[in-house]
């Protein structure tokens, strides 16, 4: 499952693939929860690697569909 983040006053996205047995709905009321604390994000990647993000520098989360594809290549989508 691919998460992307937009991050306040700048350009890029942060993207994150998550393992695609992740629970959708799980996934979305901890988001909720940061975002309503203002806490820092926390989400931890298909190979184990997790990544922070303050709540306060969000600017919009998407949550994308189960990946079934493989990336392959630099410009793969």
């Amino acid at each position: 499952m691919d998460v992307r983040i937009g991050i306040v006053q700048t350009v890029k996205e942060l993207e994150v693939e998550l393992a695609d047995d992740t629970d959708r709905e799980k996934l979305q009321s901890e988001i909720d929860g940061a975002l309503s604390a203002e806490s820092v994000l926390w989400l931890t990647d298909r190979k184990g690697r997790s990544v922070g993000v303050p709540a306060g520098k969000i600017a919009y989360i998407e949550v994308g569909a189960p990946t079934t594809e493989r990336r392959v290549g630099f410009g793969a989508p």
